[in-house]
């Protein structure tokens, strides 16, 4: 991503653009140029656009849950003095949306989850026992897209990197109990603010029911599919998903 990396206080982040402010949450093996082309399209569009570098791995062992990453984003905010924020995260990033909106809903105007754990994913933090074969992990990483050449040989060697860390598998078997640990199908339900929800109908890791139990269970969702897509729908068809969300912030007035 070109835009530069911000460093203040305990945060790293990305900041750019102006207006109603749209926090963007990465996802578990997922880095800040994921969004590259929805920071782009936002950004001139009236809204301010902020990334922060989750502290997926740089937490104690004790932390790296959902609900520790979820007060941490709204220690960040507090920083920022922000209010009346847009959350939209991707896998991981979806779940902590959720779990902060939980916790402090009076700070958060809107949701927009793709491809969130919180109810079920078949997740990235299991399966590991051939880690250190390189064609194995490669077929993980493609498994997450419909079109296997969305998963980049970068994108493929730093999934590699990650799981042959020791330090950072044993925090990515942490974050996966953790998501299972923090379902929050209970807790949805009582959740008022306004969420679209942006699917994959090819996702393998959050399959397309997942999406229609986020439908019943949030009060005040909309649902939308982008067709031959997996996993990361702003990756793999970034003008569709860029124009789907264009279009309900309008239409909500956001």
């Amino acid at each position: 991503m070109k835009h530069r990396l911000k460093k203040e206080k305990d945060y790293s982040y990305i900041e750019v653009g102006e207006g109603n402010t749209i926090i963007i949450l990465h996802g578990l093996m997922g880095g800040l140029s994921n969004f590259e082309a929805v920071t782009k399209h936002f950004s001139t569009k009236g809204y301010k656009v902020i990334i922060p570098e989750l502290p997926i791995y740089s937490m104690s062992l004790l932390k790296t849950n959902v609900k520790a990453f979820a007060k941490y984003l709204h220690d960040f905010i507090e920083f920022k003095g922000l209010s009346d924020v847009i959350l939209l995260g991707n896998s991981l990033g979806g779940h902590i949306g959720l779990y902060h909106t939980k916790l402090f809903p009076e700070k958060v105007k809107a949701l927009v989850i793709t491809g969130s754990s919180g109810l079920y994913e078949s997740a990235m933090g299991g399966g590991y026992t051939k880690r250190s074969d390189y064609e194995v992990i490669k077929k993980k990483a493609q498994d997450v897209f419909y079109d296997p050449a969305v998963a980049t040989k970068e994108i493929v060697d730093e999934v590699y990197d990650t799981v042959n860390d020791r330090n950072k598998l044993i925090k990515t078997l942490a974050i996966a109990k953790s998501a299972i640990r923090h379902n929050m199908a209970n807790d949805l339900p009582h959740m008022q603010v306004p969420t679209c929800i942006i699917w994959g109908k090819n996702d393998t890791v959050t399959p397309p029911e997942v999406a229609d139990e986020f439908k019943a269970l949030l009060p005040d969702s909309d649902l939308f599919w982008i067709d031959k897509c997996g996993h990361a729908a702003m990756m793999e068809h970034p003008e569709t998903f860029n124009q789907i969300l264009n279009d309900w912030l309008a239409d909500r007035k956001f």
